[in-house]
């Protein structure tokens, strides 16, 4: 049998017990992401998931949490420009990063510090 990949279902950060609220109000309180209703069976483990297009996010409990400031998820957007200013406005820090030739990109760093990256390919 061969194997067939189809793309990424969802990615999981971690936060730390109690989070779940703070990352509603950045996912979908400022990023406007619509939550995701966990089933019923995972509820107990905390934590909150988000539609980001066609995929989740899934932000994960982790009792001995420590913030991802490498590995990261990057985020397709379009007008960038737009998401920036936005995120200034709410008092999000954005950091450029080195340049991507082809891309527009910057960072932030949800409320528990994992970095995030934001992206518009220009073609």
């Amino acid at each position: 049998m061969v194997h067939s990949f189809y793309g990424l279902d969802h990615i999981q950060i971690a936060a730390p017990e109690g989070s779940e609220n703070a990352e509603r109000q950045f996912f979908h309180g400022i990023l406007g992401m619509e939550e995701i209703e966990k089933p019923d069976n995972l509820k107990k483990r905390g934590g909150v998931w988000f539609k980001c297009g066609s995929h989740q996010i899934h932000i994960g409990i982790d009792n001995d949490f420590k913030p991802a400031k490498k590995a990261h998820p990057a985020i397709h957007v379009k007008n960038i420009g737009e998401l920036r200013r936005l995120l200034t406005d709410k008092g999000v820090r954005t950091d450029d990063g080195e340049p991507l030739p082809g891309a527009s990109r910057f960072y932030v760093d949800d409320p528990y510090g994992n970095r995030i990256e934001f992206l518009e390919w220009s073609y």
